[in-house]
């Protein structure tokens, strides 16, 4: 029952957000201040994540292709696949769960704690618009980074591979348009977006509904964490089995 409470606690709060709007030029305020903590913020370590691992599965499939019958641009095959179909969209967005999720859980959980969000009700703004709308809206810009991340992704990949003198070049740039499907590109982008708006609302919903004081906060980031990247698997393979099979 307590699991059915949070659920319909969580609807109820959508249903909020999208109630009473604040003011266009104070909302257009809050989403790009929201853009460059959630969006600007995380490009760094996105793009050190995804060269980096982009170049390990280049390295792995390199290193494990022992048949001299198999073509060398499996390695580029096999890595433009790990990176388009899930690292990016997927394993990013759980990292992001740790980074963005933990930030929106403690940023709006503190506003709690010191009855911020009380004083705004008082003085009648709707504080779930307020404080959630304009998170949901900057992660509407979470596909470009999704996007540089599978650019990097390949990028490193082609230089463990390439460079490291596994494959050559023109086998490379071969193996990475062999069966390729455009359709990939849009099963990632939309599970990107459904990830997009779990990153920006499950940990607001932790955050805004929790009690108790500061030491609270820090539990209810760990669990905003949790469930968010339960929600993204989970997700994930609801969308994999509905457009894929």
């Amino acid at each position: 029952m307590r699991y059915l409470n949070s659920i319909g606690e969580y609807f109820l709060m959508l249903k909020g957000v999208f109630g009473r709007m604040t003011k266009r030029s104070v909302l257009k305020e809050l989403i790009f201040k929201e853009i460059d903590q959630l969006i600007i913020g995380s490009l760094g370590i996105v793009a050190f994540l995804s060269f980096f691992i982009g170049g390990v599965v280049a390295l792995q499939t390199a290193l494990n292709l022992n048949n001299p019958l198999i073509p060398k641009t499996l390695i580029a095959f096999a890595a433009r696949q790990s990176i388009i179909l899930e690292f990016s969209p997927t394993f990013i967005s759980i990292i992001m769960a740790g980074k963005v999720g933990s930030f929106i859980t403690s940023s709006i959980g503190s506003m709690r704690v010191t009855e911020q969000i009380d004083a705004l009700e008082v003085m009648g703004v709707n504080s779930l618009n307020y404080l959630i709308f304009p998170k949901i809206i900057a992660m509407l810009t979470y596909p470009f980074v999704i996007a540089l991340s599978m650019f990097l992704g390949i990028v490193g990949a082609y230089s463990a591979a390439v460079l490291g003198g596994f494959v050559g070049a023109e086998e490379f740039i071969e193996g990475l348009q062999t069966d390729f499907e455009g359709f990939q590109l849009f099963y990632a982008f939309f599970k990107t977006f459904l990830f997009a708006l779990i990153l920006a609302t499950i940990p607001a919903y932790h955050g805004y509904y929790m009690t108790g004081g500061s030491l609270e906060v820090g539990k209810a980031s760990t669990t905003s964490f949790v469930w968010t990247s339960v929600v993204i698997i989970v997700t994930n393979y609801i969308v994999t089995q509905l457009l894929l099979s």
